[in-house]
C-alpha cells in the first residue's frame, strides 16, 4: 500500500508537470487599465507612435521641416522605450487651421498615437486642441506662441515656446522705451497667431503711452500689399509692428519705400525671425527688427548643430530658429513616456491621464533651449524673447537690452 501510494503521488506530480511545461497553466491575468482616460497599448512587435505635425508643404514649409528634423535628431538620440522602438509620425497641415483639424481628426481615430509633438502654428493648434482633448492625447508644441493656447487645453496642451502675452509686452517695451517711438501701425496676417501677437502688443504700447494709430490686415501669401501700405503711409507712423511669417515679412519689407514709408521702421516677430528672411528680402532687410529664440551656448547643442548638419545638409538655423525646440518639444514626450510606460507580458501599456501627469509634473529638464520645467498648467519655456537687427546683411542683438 506505501508503495502504490507513493507511485500514484509521483505519477500524479509527473502529470502536473507535464501539463505545466506543456503550457496548460492557468493564463495570466491580462492587465487592466483603471486609467480614467484609458490606455494605449502596444504589443510586441509594434512601435510607440507619436507624432509630428505642422507645415511640410505649401508656403510655410520651411518652419515644419526644420522642426520635424529637430523631432527626428530627439527620437534618433532615445529611440526605444522599455524596448519598443518610437515611430515618428509626421503630419502636414500646410499651415491652416483647416488641416490642422483634419490632422488631429485622423490621429485621435489611431488608438496608437500617444503623444503630439505640435502643433507648429497657432491657428491649426487652436483648431486642433479641441479634439485631442476629448481623445485625451497629450501635445507638446514646439512654438506656438498665442497666449490663449494653455486655457482652450487645460488638460492635454503644452509648449516649449514662450507666451506671445510676453513678447508683445516686451517689444512694446522696447520699442517706447528704447526706440522712442511714440506712433506705430500695427500689421497681421489674418491668422490666430499673428492677429492676436499685434494686438497685444498695441494694448501694452497704449499703456505705455504711445498710439497705435491702426490696426491692418493683409491675406497671407500674395506677393503685392502696396494697397495696404499706401494705407498705413497716410496715417504717417513712426513704426510698422507685423505678427506674421518670414515670407509675407518679406514682401512688406521690400515694398514700404515705394508706398511711401522708406523712413519708417520695421518691427517683425519670431515668425519673421531667420535666414530664410534676409535671402527674400535683400538689401530691404537693413535696419528691420525681429523677435530670437536665444538658445543658450552648450556642448549638447554644438553636437545638435553638427549632427543636423551631418543628417540634412543644411546649416543649423537656416529654414527656421525652432529646430532645438522641436528637439525639445519630442525629447520631453519622450521622457514622459518612459516615466508613465508599464509592462505587461510582452505589452507596453500607456496610461493616458498618467502620461499628461508625467508632462505637467516635468521639472529641470535639460533641454537645447535650456532647462524646462512645466508650471503645471502648460508652460515649460526656459527662455524669453530677444530682439535682433538686420546689420549688413546679418542679424545681431538689438542694442539697449
Amino acid at each position: 500500500m506505501k508503495y502504490s501510494r507513493s507511485l500514484s503521488i509521483l505519477m500524479l506530480t509527473v502529470l502536473v508537470t507535464g501539463l505545466l511545461v506543456a503550457g496548460c497553466a492557468p493564463a495570466a491575468k491580462p492587465y487592466e487599465c483603471t486609467d480614467e482616460w484609458g490606455c494605449a497599448i502596444t504589443e510586441k512587435g509594434q512601435t510607440i507612435k507619436v507624432a509630428y505635425v505642422g507645415p511640410m508643404t505649401a508656403d510655410y514649409s520651411a518652419f515644419g521641416t526644420d522642426i520635424s528634423r529637430g523631432a527626428e535628431l530627439a527620437v534618433k538620440a532615445h529611440p526605444t522605450v522599455k524596448g519598443f522602438d518610437i515611430e515618428l509620425l509626421v503630419e502636414d497641415t500646410q499651415g491652416t487651421p483647416e488641416q490642422g483639424a483634419s490632422v488631429a481628426n485622423k490621429l485621435a481615430a489611431d488608438p496608437r498615437v500617444v503623444a503630439v509633438a505640435g502643433h507648429t502654428f497657432s491657428g491649426s493648434t487652436e483648431a486642433a486642441i479641441p479634439i485631442y482633448e476629448k481623445a485625451h492625447i497629450v501635445m507638446m508644441s514646439p512654438s506656438t506662441t498665442l497666449a490663449d493656447l494653455p486655457a482652450i487645453g487645460p488638460n492635454v496642451y503644452n509648449r516649449v515656446a514662450f507666451s506671445d502675452k510676453l513678447q508683445g509686452q516686451m517689444a512694446a517695451n522696447y520699442i517706447y522705451n528704447t526706440l522712442s517711438v511714440r506712433k506705430v501701425v500695427v500689421v497681421h496676417d489674418g491668422g490666430a497667431y499673428g492677429k492676436g501677437l499685434v494686438e497685444g502688443m498695441a494694448a501694452a504700447f497704449e499703456e505705455l503711452g504711445g498710439t497705435a494709430l491702426g490696426k491692418e490686415g493683409i491675406t497671407p501669401g500674395e506677393t503685392d500689399y502696396s494697397a495696404p501700405l499706401a494705407a498705413i503711409a497716410a496715417l504717417e507712423p513712426e513704426l510698422l509692428y507685423f505678427g506674421g511669417y518670414d515670407a509675407d515679412a518679406a514682401v512688406l519689407v521690400t515694398q514700404m519705400a515705394g508706398a511711401g514709408l522708406g523712413g519708417v521702421k520695421f518691427f517683425g516677430c519670431d515668425g519673421t525671425y531667420g535666414t530664410n528672411y534676409l535671402d527674400l528680402s535683400g538689401d530691404a532687410a537693413e535696419g528691420t527688427y525681429s523677435t530670437y529664440v536665444p538658445i543658450p551656448p552648450s556642448a549638447v547643442f554644438d553636437k545638435f548643430k553638427v549632427d543636423y548638419e551631418a543628417d540634412y545638409g543644411d546649416p543649423q538655423g537656416k529654414l527656421s530658429p525652432f529646430s532645438p525646440h522641436g528637439h525639445d518639444a519630442t525629447a520631453l514626450l519622450i521622457n514622459a513616456i518612459e516615466d508613465a510606460a508599464l509592462e505587461s507580458g510582452d505589452s507596453l501599456i500607456i496610461p493616458r491621464k498618467a502620461l499628461a501627469d508625467a508632462v505637467r509634473s516635468i521639472k529641470d529638464f535639460p533641454g537645447l533651449t535650456g532647462m524646462l520645467t512645466n508650471d503645471g498648467k502648460g508652460e515649460c519655456a526656459a527662455a524669453s524673447p530677444l530682439f535682433m537687427v538686420v546689420e549688413n546683411g546679418e542679424w545681431v542683438e538689438a542694442p539697449g537690452q
